[in-house]
């Protein structure tokens, strides 16, 4: 018999209630299913941090027949833990141990300086020498072949450690922290969605909103021009330079980041928040405003030898390397400063100076959200982790520096002295993609050997970290030389947080977190070294450092040298060094401790099978090929467009490289004229279009942002109103890739001009410039419409038509185009 409590309709006897049970039972299936034990020796049940997001309290009021017998209760949102600190994660682009002036460099940091005076400097620092497998490990904690980010994402390959899909086992730190009642944001690069998953179509899950970063704003290729970035707020692509002449990419980050910050703060104070900052500064291309690089001039002009020779005896007085560090040699490769023309001498140091005028703003720029955080009294509690770099200084700028970064790397361009000579005063604007030359990544690197890419080598590895948490660490402006590694930061910020790693994630058992927690350094700079191994691997370059030692591969393929030579993994030749003593691998001691190597050589084979490193992969360009990795367009030969759909990223477009197509726009001409953009695909440093100028039709294909590189094919008659239908054929020679072609332009189906393309894009049009479909976002494609940008057109544009290799298709699929073509023929007359 059952009391009138038993009988009355309490939680477990509602839909509600049942839900719950339902939820609990589901769970603990999971628990059981994942292999995790239900009970713990201290407690019956899981603890709740060890799966997220954590199961909805049960109702503590009471359910009685009406509401007069009932006592309500809403249930509690997540709490962070008490007294959990802001997370402030600050990193920037291609920037070498020996490059800020905070770890004895020559380009005035003062804003990492602050924090280093306020916190710890960190010279044992490493990250994994490139930039998408470093943002990988940054923000799971787990090395880079572990979450499929062996390479960049516009390399991936199919295989288990390298196909760029960070799996689900691997959860962010924004999602861990944000199912820990943090506020969670992304602002700057995202080098990490898969080339084929970047475009409008998705999916988004590895997007920053779909890895628990609830804001970003921000891009998702490798690099941005920072007069023109290609942004996404949210999922949304904007263009928020247009109409303003005086934007720049990095300014209109920390206003984003500013205001993002301090609504949070305004509307709940008492929630933590993570703040991820990652400026595309300073990889290429180096921009920024014309005062800032003025503040360089002439303070490059003793050229890279000297300057390293300044810069290591600036990191000794300041004792961020140990007085017995010595300076490693230049590669012959590189030339000597003093060997170089005069001409020379002035382009190579003018381009330095942009590069030390970008970083610089960018520091400054960081240093206004720094200022933000302080004026809310926030920055007591907020750990801040700023990272300079996610590898080394970039040597793919060539042996004498560029004015267009991928025309130059991807696509063979040439250019030449007087060429670039002739843009001297452009460069670091908007009309220029440029790079400085090799010797001065080596010199932004010392005294480490080589460069980004070589992850055998400090140059390639080794970067500046500044860690900064005022109400917590004591030794302000101390030093810590504890080895370390990208992968400990995730690991830092749960402690910090009092955060439990979960084992379950959003329902996905969770890989163990590779790394290991800082925060062991914070108050004992003497404490031995907690993370005692660890693997490098980029492009074959392979090493490892197990207990001070570090046995190193030389590398064959020169950082520089991105096209055509492609050595075979098993040539690597290697070198042994003791870390303890050469802090920075200037002594090779392979001869006098073989033994030591073959014991190293044996513990990389045991790191690289537990983290996916195999297989062993040292080619370069071929991996660059689109056509290797999943794709919307593959088994497509036919695409429509309509007006209006722009941003379209490279990688989810039609193929447009190293074969014959034909592209077709139905317009209507009104009485008055018209102009505009009808397509593009990419823009001033490689790409195509097809337009109307003066009222006239033209087909424009850029090689490269040289004068003689612009093609154009121009219609000597004005269109008449009414409709039209525009085509373009485009004719590939073959015979390989980047090679000639020709053009025809055809007005409603009679040719009205031709022109020959002795060269052509044939590896990449861009890093970040798009397919769009009436009008030209980013840069143009001809200086003659740049005032104009975005240059829509004006006329109606019905829709845009791509066929890629019409001489292929089968003869049902050629008669159904004639017939297409007829249909909208007679629509014209």
């Amino acid at each position: 018999m059952s009391s009138k409590n038993d009988r009355e309709p309490g939680p477990a006897n509602t839909r509600e209630g049942m839900r719950r049970r339902t939820l609990l039972l589901s769970t603990t299936s999971l628990v059981a299913a994942s292999g995790i034990s239900a009970t713990a020796p201290s407690a019956q049940a899981q603890q709740p941090q060890e799966i997220l997001p954590k199961p909805a309290p049960a109702f503590q009021g009471k359910i009685g027949r009406t509401v007069k017998d009932s006592t309500p209760d809403f249930p509690k949102s997540v709490e962070a833990p008490g007294g959990a600190p802001n997370v402030l994660l600050i990193l920037t682009d291609d920037v070498g141990f020996g490059a800020t002036s905070t770890f004895g460099g020559p380009i005035q940091t003062p804003n990492f300086q602050r924090l280093a005076d306020s916190g710890l400097r960190y010279n044992m620092y490493h990250t994994t020498a490139l930039c998408s497998p470093t943002r990988a490990a940054l923000i799971t904690g787990r090395n880079h072949h572990s979450v499929a980010s062996g390479v960049i994402t516009e390399f991936a390959t199919g295989y288990p450690g390298y196909n760029s899909l960070v799996p689900k086992s691997a959860g962010s730190v924004g999602s861990v922290l944000k199912d820990n009642g943090y506020r969670t944001s992304w602002f700057g690069k995202m080098h990490n969605v898969p080339d084929w998953m970047s475009s409008q179509a998705g999916p988004f899950d590895l997007w920053p909103t779909g890895l628990g970063f609830e804001y970003f704003y921000g891009f998702l290729g490798g690099d941005s021009d920072q007069w023109h970035p290609a942004l996404y707020d949210g999922t949304n692509p904007i263009e928020p330079y247009l109409g303003d002449p005086n934007y720049i990419l990095d300014r209109d980050l920390a206003d984003k980041a500013i205001a993002w910050m301090r609504m949070q703060h305004a509307l709940a104070p008492n929630k933590p928040w993570l703040l991820y900052y990652a400026t595309g500064t300073a990889h290429a291309p180096h921009h920024a405003p014309k005062d800032w690089i003025a503040k360089y001039k002439g303070q490059f002009d003793q050229g890279w030898d000297k300057v390293r020779e300044e810069t290591l005896a600036r990191q000794i007085k300041l004792s961020v390397v140990p007085t017995n560090t010595q300076l490693t040699k230049r590669p012959e490769q590189i030339p000597a400063w003093d060997s170089l023309s005069a001409d020379q001498k002035r382009l190579y140091a003018r381009m330095m100076e942009v590069y030390a005028g970008a970083l610089s703003h960018a520091d400054y720029h960081i240093g206004r959200l720094l200022d933000a955080v302080e004026q809310s009294g926030q920055l007591d509690n907020t750990l801040v982790i700023f990272m300079m770099g996610g590898n080394g200084a970039s040597a793919e700028g060539t042996l004498q520096g560029t004015t267009n970064e991928v025309g130059t790397a991807a696509n063979g361009v040439k250019e030449s002295i007087p060429f670039l000579l002739s843009m001297i005063d452009e460069l670091g604007g908007p009309r220029t993609y440029n790079h400085y030359p090799v010797g001065w990544a080596h010199a932004m690197d010392t005294p480490m050997q080589w460069t980004k890419q070589i992850a055998s080598h400090f140059g390639g590895t080794r970067n500046g970290l500044v860690i900064s948490w005022p109400a917590r660490i004591k030794d302000k402006g101390g030093l810590r030389s504890q080895f370390c590694h990208v992968i400990d930061i995730v690991p830092t910020i749960y402690e910090a947080a009092k955060v439990t790693p979960p084992k379950v994630l959003d329902g996905v058992e969770q890989k163990p977190l590779d790394g290991v927690s800082l925060v062991y350094t914070l108050d004992n700079a003497t404490a031995p070294t907690q993370h005692g191994t660890q693997y490098f691997e980029m492009f074959g370059n392979r090493a490892i450092y197990k207990d001070g030692w570090m046995a190193s591969t030389t590398p064959l393929r020169l950082p520089w040298v991105t096209i055509g030579f492609e050595p075979n993994p098993d040539d690597f030749k290697w070198e042994l060094y003791n870390i303890n003593e050469d802090f920075s691998q200037a002594n090779n001691l392979i001869e006098k401790n073989p033994g030591k190597l073959k014991e190293l050589q044996d513990a990389f084979d045991v790191e690289a099978k537990k983290y996916n490193v195999y297989p062993l992969d040292s080619s370069f360009a071929s991996r660059a090929d689109p056509a290797i990795r999943p794709s919307l367009t593959r088994g497509r030969s036919e695409f429509v467009y309509f007006p209006g759909m722009i941003r379209i990223p490279e990688g989810s477009a039609p193929d447009f490289k190293n074969k014959s197509w034909t592209i077709a726009a139905e317009i209507t001409i009104p009485p008055d004229g018209a102009n505009g953009v009808l397509a593009t695909m990419g823009g001033r440093y490689g790409g195509w279009a097809p337009l109307m100028q003066d009222g006239k039709p033209e087909f424009a294909y850029a090689y490269s942002n040289q004068p003689e590189h612009k093609y154009r094919v121009v219609s000597d008659q004005s269109l008449a109103p009414g409709n039209h239908i525009i085509r373009v054929k485009f004719e590939y020679t073959g015979g390989g890739i980047g090679k000639g072609a020709t053009a025809t332009l055809l007005v409603d189906e009679k040719q009205v001009a031709q022109g020959q393309i002795p060269q052509t894009i044939g590896v990449r049009f861009s890093l970040d410039e798009t397919f769009d479909v009436g009008e030209d976002t980013g840069t143009p494609v001809l200086e003659t419409y740049e005032a104009k940008m975005p240059f829509r057109f004006t006329g109606t544009l019905k829709r845009f038509v791509a066929v890629l290799e019409p001489s292929k298709l089968s003869s049902e699929e050629q008669q159904r185009l004639r017939e297409q073509l007829a249909n909208a023929m007679a629509a014209v007359h």
